[in-house]
């Protein structure tokens, strides 16, 4: 029979599997930039959000914050170097704003994460109550980036086609969802991971839904845009938000 701590980290090394996909998914993003040697009008929004959640999701994995949460620490330790090199191919190409705006962001998040770190390790004693105080920052984060896919999810409604949401990228995020739900259930219990996976994995399967439902719709406009040489850039920002929001 196989123990709970044997089933615990083969689900986490799956997710961290899948998570390294989705956090790799921009990366056509930036070869493109790299590519025409310009951002266009891609945002760094997302990837400045992701640094800061990562951040906090490797802090909550600190055995000293967090015991028992390795696979927590290594998945959201790569999450932030990939979205460190993604901001560092953004600020080389951006105009003098954009690259402005990328260093601003970054020190208040260092300083907001500098003050949290220091009140949680000085302040709060014991791994329970640190827990408790950054395990809760993390899943505002989360929500909050879980919360980003509903405007395409309203568009996807809208215009009754998914040519905005990619099938490969919604079906990650959901098995994402649920294998760090599976994750989070096993012994020991994490409530944190639990609760924004839970709603991730909610999500991923409303996307996967609403796909069944519009995706015979999708042939048509794919016909529309060939006649008019169009195609929008929103299944590009979905993966960018996608890849802010699952970091468990």
């Amino acid at each position: 029979m196989v123990s709970a701590a044997i089933a615990r980290n083969v689900v986490g090394v799956i997710g961290n599997v899948i998570s390294f996909g989705l956090f790799f998914s921009p990366a056509p993003t930036f070869y493109r930039i790299i590519k025409r040697k310009s951002v266009e009008e891609f945002k760094p929004d997302p990837y400045i959000a992701t640094v800061l959640n990562c951040a906090f999701w490797v802090f909550y994995g600190l055995p000293f914050v967090h015991p028992h949460s390795i696979l927590v620490l290594t998945i959201n330790s790569i999450g932030l170097a990939f979205e460190f090199v993604y901001l560092t191919i953004f600020y080389i190409y951006a105009t003098n704003k954009g690259r402005k705006k990328v260093a601003i962001y970054l020190v208040i998040e260092a300083i907001f994460f500098a003050v949290i770190a220091l009140i949680t390790l000085l302040a709060l004693h014991g791994t329970r109550k640190r827990s408790l105080v950054v395990g809760i920052l993390c899943d505002i984060f989360n929500v909050m980036m879980y919360v980003s896919p509903l405007t395409i999810m309203a568009k996807v409604i809208k215009t009754k086609s998914v040519e905005f949401m990619p099938f490969w990228l919604s079906l990650a995020n959901f098995l994402n969802g649920v294998c760090w739900t599976t994750y989070a259930l096993i012994h020991p219990f994490d409530l944190y991971v639990l609760i924004s996976n839970s709603i991730g994995a909610v999500s991923g399967l409303v996307q996967l839904i609403l796909y069944a439902c519009y995706c015979s719709c999708k042939g048509d406009k794919d016909n529309d845009e060939s006649g008019n040489g169009t195609k929008p850039d929103a299944a590009v920002q979905l993966s960018a938000t996608s890849n802010g929001r699952i970091a468990v």
